[in-house]
């Protein structure tokens, strides 16, 4: 059975390479030239950059940092973890490293560190959406953490990164101050919100619980103009004492209109709540795709 990846081979490998090269524009457009450290492999690039220029003859370019600091972690974590698990992150590494070479450092919002802070975390956090959005990371941090997680399983992933990527930040402070170190941390921020937004926006979707005596009408033309399954359930209305009927269904954002305009069309007293629906998996939405998950996180 082939997996998403291989069934949208196309459509994930456009969408790795428009990440890569976001997040690529967004260190050598706003990050570098603005001296924030966002944490990271690049965000430890942007500081080594910085020192060698002042103390050696020449600058370690931030592709050169990116590279070399995710060799060893790749080779580690294709011993520990397999082949299946690292190739994509291998190809994202590498993209990521090619384009921080030819991408030119350009300082767009050197002087205004607040509009760094906000477009550096919004083309980044795109950039680190979409390349979420393909199963798939940029090595790093990332990979570390997983490493160390191996070795101290009572740390997860998450608390590791953010303990990782905050000595990464820390250490900023000491090379380019308190000031440029605070905006870095808001940029931390808004590339978090704007990658969980474009991820749950691909898993979106609103569910409708439908309460009406003309349930069997409504119903029917959501399932036939909507192409929608709707599931019904018995209830009882706690004031009244009567057995009432419970009509579930769950449409994308944009067919939620649709629904409220079936229900309140049939059934001007229609009761209806709407919420959301954070992710939803089968038939009409996204299929169930498992993370290429090391081996040993799949033995029971």
């Amino acid at each position: 059975m082939l997996s998403d990846w291989e069934e949208n081979r196309f459509r994930n490998s456009v969408a790795l390479v428009a990440g890569v090269l976001l997040i690529a524009l967004s260190t050598n457009w706003v990050y570098d030239p603005a001296g924030m450290v966002t944490g990271g492999v690049t965000g430890l690039g942007i500081s080594i950059k910085y020192l060698s220029g002042q103390y050696l003859p020449f600058e370690i370019p931030l592709g050169a940092t990116n590279l070399l600091c995710n060799i060893p972690l790749l080779i580690a974590a294709w011993k520990l973890f397999g082949k299946k698990f690292i190739t994509r992150t291998l190809l994202a590494t590498a993209l990521l490293s090619v384009f921080l070479f030819l991408v030119p450092t350009v300082p767009i919002f050197e002087d205004d560190l607040l509009l760094a802070c906000v477009f550096g975390g919004v083309i980044g956090g795109a950039g680190m959406g979409l390349v979420l959005a393909t199963m798939s990371t940029t090595g790093g941090t990332d990979v570390l953490c997983m490493l160390i997680h191996e070795k101290k399983k009572h740390l997860s992933v998450p608390k590791l990164l953010n303990i990782v990527d905050g000595f990464i930040v820390a250490a900023g402070v000491f090379v380019f101050g308190i000031n440029r170190a605070m905006y870095a941390i808001i940029s931390v921020y808004i590339v978090a919100k704007v990658s969980d937004g474009i991820m749950e926006g691909m898993k979106f979707a609103k569910m409708a619980y439908i309460i009406s005596d003309r349930y069997q009408e409504i119903a029917e033309e959501i399932m036939t103009a909507l192409e929608r399954g709707v599931t019904g359930f018995s209830a009882r209305g706690m004031y009244s004492n009567a057995e009432k009927r419970v009509l579930f269904c769950v449409v994308s954002k944009k067919e939620m209109v649709r629904v409220l305009d079936i229900a309140h069309r049939r059934d001007p007293n229609a009761f209806v709540i709407v919420s959301d629906a954070r992710e939803v998996m089968g038939e009409g939405f996204l299929r169930y795709r498992q993370q290429d998950a090391p081996e040993q996180a799949k033995i029971p």
